[in-house]
């Protein structure tokens, strides 16, 4: 069995749910109560895919502008890219365009591309048809999905389709730059899981305690008196 180690940013305008997106597949969990990115967040996912250990270093990035100029010290030596919009803002899906292109500027390896059509639970406010998406990632050579963290629908396979590119292109273009490396098989599998970093950890103690509040809200009041 081989290892197999890749930087991968996540890319899109703010609020087209890059974190939720992350939060939903690293942490298994969905919150509406997800604040704006500062900066970037990092976690870390370990899956063992085709006789593969893979662990993929993810970078959820800030998609205010006032945050833009600070993006491609992110994409340095970025081996993926998810590219998420928006399917209820074509605004949105009209940036992805800018956000390839910077990509392609800052970094020199090849490159395994996602894009990401983000809320497809609300396919009645759809503003981008599916095919353009489709259309749009085949013309740049790019994976594509449709997806909704509050559903958690299609994000599972995305990850795993990404994954498997990238091995796919640690074979075909061996100085690609993705560290590659016999896997330790004896290693404790204590050590081969999610690393949940303190942020995340504090999100999914704040949803357990909100959950917790929420059902002793509905909780009927027991009757006194004796029957």
């Amino acid at each position: 069995m081989k290892a197999l180690e890749a930087k991968v940013v996540v890319l899109g305008t703010q609020g087209v749910g890059k974190t939720s997106i992350v939060v939903r597949y690293v942490g298994k969990i969905f919150s509406k109560k997800v604040s704006p990115t500062i900066g970037s967040s990092f976690f870390t996912f370990k899956m063992t895919v085709d006789n593969y250990r893979v662990k993929l270093q993810l970078w959820d990035t800030a998609g205010q502008e006032r945050f833009r100029s600070m993006a491609p010290m992110y994409y340095r030596k970025a081996n993926a890219a998810f590219i998420v919009y928006d399917i209820t803002s074509y605004e949105s899906f009209d940036s992805v365009k800018s956000w390839v292109e910077e990509l392609k500027k800052n970094v020199d390896a090849p490159l395994v591309i996602c894009v990401l059509g983000n809320k497809c639970d609300l396919a009645e406010q759809r503003q981008v048809p599916l095919d353009e998406g489709v259309q749009f990632a085949a013309s740049i050579g790019a994976l594509f999905f449709e997806t909704s963290a509050l559903k958690n629908e299609g994000i599972e396979e995305a990850f795993l389709r990404l994954s498997l590119a990238l091995i796919s292109l640690s074979q075909s273009a061996p100085n690609c730059g993705l560290l590659v490396k016999d896997y330790d098989s004896s290693r404790r599998k204590s050590a081969d899981i999610v690393t949940v970093p303190p942020s995340l950890k504090v999100l999914q103690d704040k949803i357990a305690e909100e959950d917790e509040e929420e059902f002793e809200e509905r909780e009927p009041a027991k009757n006194g008196g004796c029957c």
